[in-house]
C-alpha cells in the first residue's frame, strides 16, 4: 500500500480506503463485530490506514464497534465520520447541516469512537435548507477547538463546494481538502462537474461504491458461470450488461477478478481518486485489496470507458466542440 497526502493537507493516506457502513448488522445485512475485527486487521496488514463511517451507519453500531477495535491504537488511523443525516427522526433539529446538529453529532461520534478528535469530519450531503456560510463556520469552529483536524463534503453540487471554499479562502476558515463521491464505471456522473472541481481546487476525490453497487465485484455474471450469480434483465439496463461483459473480459485477459478490474479502473483515473472499500466479508476486502497489483493498460481502460457510452454533456461536450472555433489555429489539441 502506497500512502498520498489528502488533497492540500499534509495528511498522509493509503491509496484504499476502509469504508466501515458495512460494521454492524443492525438495519439489514452487515458484519458481526469479529468480522469486523478480521477485515481490519487484513486491511492494516495490507499497509492501509484509513476508515470511513458516519454517525448513521448502522444506527450507531459502526463507530461503537470502530470505537472497539481501534483502542489502544486509534492515533495510527485516519479516522474520518460524517454528519448530517438525522440521529432521530422526532426531532427536526437533529438532522441537516445547521451548526447544532454539527455540534450534537460530533459529541455523538467521538463519544462512540472513545476519541477526542476526528482526523477529516465529512458534511455526508448538503441539506439545501442550512446557508453554506453557517456550516463552513461551524466546522472551522471545531477545528479550532481541536475536535477535527480537516473538513470534507460528500454528495453536494459542484457549485455548492467552489462557492464554500472560496467563502473558506476569503474568511480564513478551514476548507473542504476532500469530496466524497459515488463513481464507478457504472456511474460516471461526477466526471462532468464534480471531477474536474474537485482537480481545479486540489481537493482528494474519496469515490464510494466503486463497484457500482455490487454490480462489478464478481458475484454478478451475464450468463450465472457457477459461483455467481446471473445478472436480472429485467432488473438490470444492456448498457449495465455492456459494462459487466467488458470487466470479466479484461479480467480473463489479466488474470483478475472482476472487482479487482474495476477498482483498478477507477484508481487509475486520477492520484486524486481515493475508492472506498465496502466489504461484509473478510474474502471480499481479501479481494478487494488485490486491486492494488492490478495494472491497465491504456487500450484496456479504453475498452471500458466505450463500453459505459458515458456522455458529459452540455456544456462539457459543446466546450470540447467548439474549441477550434474559439482559439481557431491556436486551439490546444
Amino acid at each position: 500500500m502506497r500512502y498520498r497526502t489528502l488533497g492540500r493537507s499534509g495528511l498522509r493516506v493509503s491509496e484504499l480506503i476502509l469504508g466501515a457502513m458495512t460494521f454492524g448488522e443492525q438495519g439489514g445485512v452487515g458484519a458481526p463485530p469479529q468480522e469486523c475485527r478480521r477485515m481490519l486487521d487484513a486491511y492494516v496488514e495490507a499497509g492501509g490506514n484509513a476508515i470511513d463511517t458516519a454517525v448513521n451507519y448502522r444506527g450507531g453500531a459502526s463507530e461503537e464497534i470502530l470505537g472497539d477495535l481501534l483502542e489502544g491504537r486509534r492515533d495510527s488511523f485516519v479516522l474520518a465520520s460524517k454528519y448530517t443525516v438525522t440521529r432521530d427522526a422526532a426531532d427536526p433539529n437533529a438532522g441537516g447541516n445547521a451548526r447544532k446538529n454539527l455540534r450534537a453529532s460530533l459529541e455523538t461520534s467521538l463519544r462512540r469512537l472513545r476519541t477526542d478528535y476526528l482526523d477529516v469530519f465529512w458534511v455526508h450531503m448538503w441539506d439545501r435548507a442550512t446557508p453554506i456560510e453557517e456550516t463552513m463556520r461551524a466546522l472551522d469552529d471545531a477545528v479550532r477547538a481541536g475536535k477535527i483536524l480537516y473538513v470534507g463534503i460528500s454528495d453536494a453540487p459542484a457549485w455548492v463546494v467552489a462557492r464554500a471554499n472560496t467563502l473558506a479562502e476569503w474568511r480564513g476558515w478551514s476548507p473542504f481538502i476532500g469530496l466524497q463521491v459515488p463513481y464507478s464505471l457504472v456511474q460516471r456522473d461526477a466526471e462532468r462537474e464534480l471531477l474536474p472541481m474537485a482537480e481545479a481546487l486540489g481537493l482528494a476525490v474519496t469515490a464510494w461504491s466503486p463497484l457500482g453497487g455490487g454490480v462489478l465485484s464478481g458475484k454478478y455474471t451475464v450468463d450465472g458461470d457457477a459461483g455467481s450469480t446471473r445478472l436480472d434483465r429485467a432488473s438490470v439496463d444492456e448498457r449495465t450488461h455492456a459494462v459487466v461483459r467488458a470487466v470479466l473480459a479484461v479480467a480473463a485477459e489479466l488474470g483478475a477478478t472482476p472487482a479487482q478490474v474495476a477498482l483498478a479502473w477507477v484508481r487509475s483515473r486520477s492520484r486524486a481518486i481515493f475508492p472506498i472499500l465496502g466489504a461484509r466479508r473478510l474474502a471480499q476486502l481479501q479481494d478487494n485489496l488485490g486491486a492494488l497489483t492490478v495494472e491497465l493498460s491504456d487500450e484496456q481502460c479504453g475498452r471500458l470507458a466505450a463500453a459505459t457510452g458515458f456522455e458529459l454533456g452540455f456544456p462539457g461536450d459543446f466546450i470540447n466542440q467548439n474549441s477550434g472555433w474559439v482559439f481557431g489555429a491556436a486551439a490546444i489539441p
